[in-house]
């Protein structure tokens, strides 16, 4: 059984491969200044450039849990998030409020996809 990590850290990996299936930790901003809209251009940003070096892509993603510490921000996040999928290629997805490891972080993201 062959499992790739990526930007492998004591904590954690910021990706694995296995069977040709990407999953990749969860992704959050890295300018906490930024409003809902900001934040999640940024970690979308984050997701295609790992899904990249994976060899994969946006139109790839098997599953997308989303995680918003407001509820309030669910509107702003949707504006940049389906600006960002491709209309045939929207994957199952999950949204839930849940308070977020950093409190200035207003957004993570975990997707699961499929190597191209």
């Amino acid at each position: 059984m062959e499992i790739t990590r990526l930007h492998v850290g004591p904590r954690l990996s910021e990706a694995a491969i296995h069977n040709n299936t990407v999953y990749l930790a969860g992704q959050v901003p890295d300018d906490t200044s930024l409003d809902i809209v900001g934040q999640t251009r940024e970690v979308l940003a984050h997701i295609d450039r790992l899904l990249a070096e994976c060899g994969s892509d946006k139109t790839c993603i098997l599953s997308c849990q989303i995680y918003l510490a407001d509820l309030a921000d669910f509107d702003g996040m949707n504006q940049e998030y389906d600006a960002w999928v491709p209309g045939a290629h929207s994957p199952p997805r999950a949204t839930v409020q849940a308070k977020l490891a950093n409190p200035d972080w207003r957004i993570e993201i975990v997707v699961v996809a499929a190597q191209r």
